[in-house]
């Protein structure tokens, strides 16, 4: 009788990928994490660029990593009220987004990039650390859209600058775009595109012009939407078509589908994806 063969062993896998996939954090956090000496595997201490296997024993501030099965993705579109962070904790003990989110059976939730304090609107949250590292990654090129009030409205040559870029404090520093919405008097709107998102860069944009921000908000994260309809301080959860969509326009393999019902009330009411040309040609080659 023929022996069955010995199961080939697990292929080695990048360390950031195997802690974000346990749904702890993203990528990027991972990276951090082993950057900062925190990671271990089997016992010594991680190094960046270190591969390994899920068999492996991964131990980050000496707990270890549970390797589950990936569950289905979730995202949550969060409406971020002013006067949150978006730390997990926060040392002055201000209030967090996370305060508001529904509790995880498995995992964490991870947010696709962030917003600072004073800022308002369109905050993403999975427990997919690849999902969240794709869309995060420049390599992607997802750009941020603004809604921006400022006190006074833009010169015809302040806007050329703003598009053709300015050193800000040895950054240089460009929108993609700028659109005028409305105003009166001395508060005016416009909309504004960036294709990254370094810190607090709309507001050190309009600085560089002598033009004070009173008001800030994201709505559009590259093809996600705000919706018109979801009121600050709430959330709510994709639609699975637009998870399904989503996926497929990043270049990931199709996700898990949810076992069982989700509450119909924290569902989207309609689709929060638009059409993003260049995500969906590059999916279809």
């Amino acid at each position: 009788m023929r022996k069955p063969e010995a199961p080939n062993p697990p292929e080695p896998e990048k360390l950031q990928k195997i802690i974000a996939a346990s749904g702890i954090a993203s990528r990027r956090e991972a990276e951090t994490w082993i950057d900062a000496g925190r990671v271990s595997v089997n016992g010594e201490t991680a190094h960046l660029g270190q591969r390994a296997a899920r068999t492996d024993q991964i131990e980050v501030d000496g707990r270890r990593v549970v390797t589950r099965s990936k569950q289905p993705p979730q995202v949550l579109l969060l409406n971020k009220a002013g006067g949150l962070v978006c730390s997990r904790k926060d040392p002055e003990r201000r209030g967090t987004i996370f305060d508001q989110l529904p509790e995880l059976p498995h995992g964490r939730w991870v947010t696709v990039g962030r917003l600072d304090m004073a800022t308002t609107g369109l905050l993403l949250v999975t427990n997919d650390g690849d999902l969240a590292h794709r869309m995060m990654h420049p390599s992607t090129g997802l750009d941020r859209e603004y809604a921006v009030r400022i006190q006074g409205e833009l010169e015809e040559d302040e806007i050329k600058q703003l598009l053709v870029g300015v050193d800000v404090e040895g950054e240089r520093m460009a929108f993609s775009d700028i659109r005028y919405y409305n105003g009166s008097g001395q508060n005016h709107w416009y909309h504004v595109v960036l294709t990254e998102g370094r810190n607090r860069e709309v507001r050190r944009l309009f600085a560089s012009m002598e033009r004070q921000v009173s008001r800030l908000k994201r709505v559009r994260y590259g093809p996600v939407v705000l919706p018109s309809w979801l009121t600050v301080g709430q959330w709510t959860a994709l639609q699975q078509g637009d998870v399904n969509k989503l996926f497929r326009m990043l270049s990931l393999p199709r996700p898990m589908q949810p076992q069982g019902r989700v509450k119909r009330s924290r569902i989207a009411k309609s689709s929060c994806l638009i059409p993003y040309p260049s995500l969906e040609n590059a999916a279809k080659k």
